[in-house]
């Protein structure tokens, strides 16, 4: 894998995320949105924990705070983006959902330069919002916001873990408690539909690797050879690559006001991005792939 350049493995990595949303969007009939979304934290939490074995013994307070905030910021990540896949296409999904890490970047801004990233972004956001997706499915998109504040919430908290915890200890804890927020609204779905086909465990043993295991390993490789900003670039092409995901897989071709809104959403993130660079010359990124 080191002689693979570090920004194809980060684009794979992201390619990676996006394949498995639309793969188990292609199950949402036999175990619905949710069920989908707790096979995936189900089983990328028993994966995670059986890799790692999280040392939890001697954890502070502190410590077990933390990582369960990150847990509950991941579960709500991954449930309501797969309720919002269920009504409205992955690409735009995952542009209203990117909407969170973007916002938690302006926030931190105090040029007047990054106004025009704001308004870029909200103009992203009103072209979203008279798109035919919003008007025909509004809980979808309000499940996507939903989506994006917690994937702010996970940013800032991913922080925090790291700071506080060693190694992916701290991830892997955090995997277990996305795990149980998700079962009490999809064990049912998703244990009826494995019932009845249990094939489905490995189709969502496919999911999770490449969603949560594959990406990650990918992303670490990339980040020990790459800038933290340039690869934060390469992670606003994330809208983007949900959308090609979308329409290759799932047949959700897009309409030209959501292209546009895309384009608009991505180029926001990519001039916040430079615009940090300037700012910061090479500090970190907190962008995650989506989780």
């Amino acid at each position: 894998m080191t002689r693979v350049p570090a920004p194809l493995l980060a684009l794979a990595a992201m390619v990676s995320v996006q394949l498995g949303a639309a793969t188990a969007k292609t199950r949402f009939d036999e175990v619905g949105s949710v069920g989908a979304a707790t096979l995936r934290l189900v089983i990328g939490a028993v994966v995670l924990v059986l890799v790692v074995r999280p040392r939890v013994r001697h954890w502070t307070r502190a410590q077990w705070t933390a990582a369960v905030l990150l847990g509950l910021a991941l579960g709500g990540m991954n449930v309501l983006i797969y309720v919002a896949f269920a009504s409205i296409p992955i690409g735009v999904a995952v542009t209203i959902e990117f909407l969170g890490p973007l916002a938690l970047s302006l926030v931190h801004t105090r040029r007047w330069r990054d106004v025009t990233w704001a308004a870029l972004a909200l103009a992203g956001v009103v072209l979203l919002g008279v798109g035919p997706s919003a008007v025909t499915a509004v809980g979808g998109v309000l499940a996507a916001i939903a989506a994006a504040a917690c994937w702010a919430g996970y940013i800032v908290m991913n922080r925090r873990v790291g700071a506080a915890i060693p190694g992916v200890d701290g991830l892997a804890v955090s995997m277990v408690v996305a795990m149980l927020v998700s079962l009490p609204f999809g064990l049912s779905t998703a244990a009826e539909g494995v019932v009845a086909d249990p094939a489905l465990l490995l189709v969502f043993g496919g999911v999770a690797v490449l969603s949560s295991v594959l990406p990650y390993a990918l992303e670490m490789s990339a980040l020990r050879r790459m800038p933290t900003r340039v690869f934060g670039v390469l992670q606003s092409l994330g809208p983007a690559i949900a959308a090609l995901a979308g329409l290759v897989i799932l047949r959700e071709a897009l309409s030209t006001l959501e292209v546009v809104a895309l384009a608009c959403v991505t180029a926001a993130s990519v001039g916040v991005t430079l615009t940090a660079r300037r700012r910061r010359g090479s500090g970190p990124t907190d962008t995650p792939s989506d989780a």
